[in-house]
Formats: structure tokens, C-alpha cells, sequence
């Protein structure tokens, strides 16, 4: 005969004594920013040191990092700091009187998932335009496939991160807005 189940029958007993083992999810998350960051900053740092080809070296690189290449990961920053600014409770209506107040922050949720949702396209169409369509080699179509990479990462960092917050116990998750 099985006892019945109480509310604390469901938590780990191995991380009650352990404080670093408590915020592992949202050093997971940093991480993952840093890798999306990190990807980009490789391909860039690749391109401003990129040699032209060993059989003619009179032939500069095809194609570089510009500023271009760096606007679809800037509105994915900004569309991710948005995003988590803002305060949960108050897109739920919980505790604010004044329903303004709501609407103004559904408002700036939607404009944080704009900017990176433009992000995401911004890179994937200058994937296509820039690197794929020209036809360069595989060395030069990564600074392309690392603008993709960083901007993907940093909308799974933000998800990630929104539904980390909005949980009330480590070990409770929960993706209502």
C-alpha cells in the first residue's frame, strides 16, 4: 500500500544544501547569450583578419563584416533587453489598478518581440542577399551562418530567461504571459 503523496514529495532533497546548484538555470542562460554573442564576435574578428587566397595573392577578400552585418544582432539585443525589462505582473493585470498601465506594457512586449523577430529576418535575408547569392566560399559564407546563429541563440536566450523569471520555485515552469 503506497502512502500519499504531500506538496514536498516532488522536490529534489539533493539541492537543499547546495546554494550554487540554485541559480544554475540562470547561469545556463547567460552562457547562452555569451555563446550567440561570441559566434558573431568570431565571425567578425575572422573577417577583419581574412587573407586572400594562397594561389593569387593579389586578390582581396571577397567580403567583410560592415555595419550591416551588425544591425539584425543589435535589434535582437534591444528586442531581448524590452522583453525583460518588463514586469510580469503588470502584463497579467495582477495588482495595478490603472488598466493603462497593461495596455502600455503589451504594447512594449509586442515591440520587443518586433525588434527581434526583425532581427531574425534582418539576418536570414542578409544570409541570403549577401553571403549565398554571391556564390563565395564556405570561409566567407560563415559570417553569414554566425548572424543567423547569434540572433536564433539570443531569441532562445530570451525565451529561456522570460519563462525562468515567471516561474515562482525552481522547479515550477510556467509560459502563460
Amino acid at each position: 500500500m503506497a502512502r500519499p503523496r504531500t506538496v514536498h514529495d516532488s522536490v529534489p532533497r539533493c539541492n537543499a544544501g547546495h546554494p550554487g546548484l540554485q541559480h544554475r538555470r540562470t547561469i545556463g542562460i547567460y552562457l547562452q547569450f555569451a555563446l550567440a554573442n561570441w559566434t558573431f564576435f568570431d565571425a567578425a574578428i575572422l573577417s577583419a583578419h581574412a587573407h586572400p587566397p594562397y594561389e593569387d595573392p593579389q586578390i582581396p577578400p571577397p567580403v567583410h563584416v560592415q555595419f550591416v552585418d551588425w544591425v539584425p544582432g543589435i535589434c535582437s539585443l534591444l528586442g531581448m533587453l524590452i522583453i525583460n525589462l518588463i514586469d510580469k505582473d503588470r502584463i497579467r493585470g495582477d495588482d495595478y489598478g490603472d488598466s493603462t498601465a497593461v495596455w502600455r506594457a503589451r504594447l512594449f512586449l509586442f515591440i520587443g518581440f518586433a525588434f527581434m523577430a526583425g532581427g531574425l529576418a534582418g539576418s536570414v535575408s542578409l544570409l541570403v542577399l549577401k553571403y549565398v547569392m554571391m556564390d563565395y566560399p564556405e570561409q566567407y559564407t560563415y559570417y553569414g551562418y554566425a548572424n543567423v546563429s547569434q540572433n536564433v541563440a539570443l531569441m532562445l536566450s530570451a525565451v529561456v530567461l522570460w519563462i525562468a523569471q515567471s516561474a515562482q520555485t525552481e522547479y515550477d515552469y510556467s509560459l502563460t504571459l
